[in-house]
């Protein structure tokens, strides 16, 4: 307190020129149309960029609402997309009284279903990504996945009741089957476990037209991924010496050190035709 006093008395004409001043800008503006009209608009366009500041200092702080939201709306349009409708073969057989005018439900392929990540390892050769959705949320072993644009990242190996593992793209035994999208040749992917998002693509011949930055995508060639997803895009092309393949390195379109929110596909066929492959494999011992 001793402090303050000794501060007024230190500073007062000072103190007492600013309230002058302040009190004579008052009277100024009070009782003069112009200077009031001038002082209006400048605080508004003040209190406007003040309140524009604190708006985008709120919207940062919802943006995890935010994105909760663009998720769910993004697994609504997802599960619109043409794509993931498939009508019956009819090339032998008419199936005219059973064709649906008013819905195409009973013709659905593809389903997909939004998932959080919340544990996922890029720095191992055994990388493994936990999801929070599980057997009581229609999750099953076999699923694909796909992060929000649509880029493969894994195949579900194991799920509990509420809880998936994925085992991803950058595991030592993941095996997917993907093609080049401008000429269609198929290889395998195959991780060395040495540099994350880096990958490679075996058993391409040399006679295939093949540069950097070309696209490689699903082949379509199983039930767990539809034809034609993103895989990612050629870094280098190199030529085996011991056989007449190429080796070429991609890198993913999915970015494995920020995934936060997946895609499960759920193949409505998946079931039958893998037990129409079990059976053709017992029949064929």
């Amino acid at each position: 307190m001793r402090n303050i006093f000794l501060f007024i008395r230190r500073y007062f004409n000072l103190l007492f020129f600013l309230l002058l001043q302040g009190f004579c800008i008052y009277l100024i503006v009070h009782y003069n149309k112009y200077h009031n009209a001038v002082f209006s608009a400048s605080a508004n366009q003040l209190t406007g960029k003040v309140n524009e500041q604190y708006n985008k200092i709120e919207d940062y702080f919802h943006l995890k609402k935010t994105n909760d939201s663009l998720v769910k709306a993004n697994e609504k349009l997802y599960n619109k997309l043409k794509a993931d409708f498939q009508l019956p073969d009819t090339l032998s057989k008419a199936m005219v009284d059973t064709i649906k005018v008013d819905s195409l439900t009973q013709y659905r392929k593809y389903n997909y279903l939004q998932a959080t990540v919340i544990e996922n390892s890029v720095n191992t050769q055994s990388n493994f990504i936990v999801l929070s959705r599980g057997k009581a949320q229609q999750l099953k072993e076999g699923m694909g996945l796909v992060d929000v644009n649509n880029a493969v990242v894994g195949i579900t190996t194991m799920v509990t009741d509420d809880y998936a593992v994925v085992m991803s793209l950058l595991h030592k035994d993941s095996h997917i089957s993907g093609k080049l999208f401008k000429g269609g040749e198929t290889g395998t992917l195959n991780w060395d476990g040495k540099t994350p998002n880096i990958i490679s693509l075996t058993g391409i011949p040399k006679s295939a037209k093949v540069v950097k930055g070309d696209t490689i995508i699903t082949s379509g060639f199983s039930t767990t991924f539809p034809r034609g997803m993103l895989i990612g895009f050629v870094t280098e092309v190199i030529p085996e010496k011991s056989t007449n393949n190429y080796l070429i390195k991609f890198k993913t379109a999915a970015d494995f050190f920020s995934l936060q929110y997946v895609y499960a596909i759920d193949n409505s066929q998946q079931e039958a035709v893998n037990q129409l492959l079990e059976k053709a494999k017992q029949q064929a011992k």
